[in-house]
């Protein structure tokens, strides 16, 4: 599968018409444990055996684990999210590598099996559906970066792998072919576009397609204020008119693509929350089950919902 970049958009898909979906495409959100999203995604009160994993797997088909980036998972949490997630024989999880790999490039061969111990419980299982190499706007195309995302393929190489770059640097036909080569996958993402940031795309370099969509908040994005909370960055909801053209780019990398994972990362108070299900709606073209409480803050998702209010509403 050559790296692609599809420029002519799908008719029918700009149409507003339904087109099949040639590739499993799986949207959900980034992470889950965030405690703005009490009350708003998660009911206020909950039942004592309540996990917010196996809420969302009533609604989708994926997660993006989040914590994996910021400390190793441990087997026995694997395992205990793999059984949280069983009674959605469909739903896989995609998991983001511990940033002392990405971002703070002093890892040791230690800090290889701690990773490892957690990824292979969840790969094993088949429920390992990418792991993403995700990487800061000051990581630039250059000859030791690119050395030392070889050395991040070889040790990983067993996991299907893909990279997100946000410098525009990286936007180049030789990177793609590079990772094709390597069987890597490419991250089209969505982000705020300053100066050189990366550009909205719709690249497949692997079997796995891969679509991060971050919000648009150009105040707060490179915002070295103290005082801005920084889940103020990802405080951005996409309208729908917005999730339009990724629609299409993401229907054109499903052509290319045998697995495609569309994850979105305006978290703050369930706003990603929103535009997955949104998006799941908008690619299938049937209504979607929504979580109430959301539904509550988020009157909008009626538009989707495949089933009314539970409480009738006065207005």
């Amino acid at each position: 599968m050559p790296p692609s970049d599809r420029k002519t958009p799908n008719p029918a898909a700009s149409s507003g018409e339904q087109s099949p979906v040639p590739a499993c495409i799986r949207v959900g959100p980034a992470g889950w444990s965030y405690p703005d999203w009490k009350g708003i995604v998660y009911p206020a009160r909950r039942p004592g055996d309540f996990h917010e994993a196996s809420y969302l797997a009533e609604f989708f088909d994926t997660i993006e684990i989040n914590t994996s980036f910021y400390h190793p998972i441990q087997p026995a949490m694997a395992e205990h999210w793999i059984e949280r997630v069983a009674s959605n024989p469909s739903f896989v999880f995609t998991a983001k590598l511990w940033r002392q790999f990405t971002h703070e490039p002093k890892a040791t061969s230690a800090d290889e099996q701690a990773v490892r111990a957690g990824f292979d419980v969840l790969h094993r299982s088949g429920k390992l559906g990418a792991v993403l190499l995700q990487f800061p706007f000051s990581f630039h195309r250059t000859p030791e970066n690119l050395s030392r995302l070889r050395q991040l393929f070889d040790a990983f190489q067993e996991y299907p792998l893909v990279v997100e770059v946000r410098h525009a640097s990286w936007q180049s036909g030789e990177f793609y072919e590079f990772l094709h080569r390597r069987g890597v996958g490419f991250c089209n993402i969505d982000q705020p576009i300053i100066g050189l940031s990366v550009k909205p795309s719709e690249r497949t370099t692997s079997a796995v397609g891969y679509i991060r969509l971050h919000g648009r908040r150009y105040d707060t994005w490179f915002s070295d204020d103290p005082a801005a909370p920084p889940a103020e960055r990802y405080n951005y909801l996409y309208s729908e008119q917005e999730l339009v053209p990724w629609v299409v780019r993401i229907r054109a990398v499903a052509h290319h693509a045998d697995t495609v994972f569309v994850v979105t990362n305006n978290h703050y108070q369930g706003k990603g929350v929103v535009n997955a299900l949104q998006l799941i709606h908008m690619l299938s073209g049937a209504k979607v089950k929504v979580p109430e409480t959301l539904r509550d803050h988020y009157p909008e998702l009626s538009q989707v919902a495949n089933e009314p209010p539970q409480e009738p509403r006065l207005f």
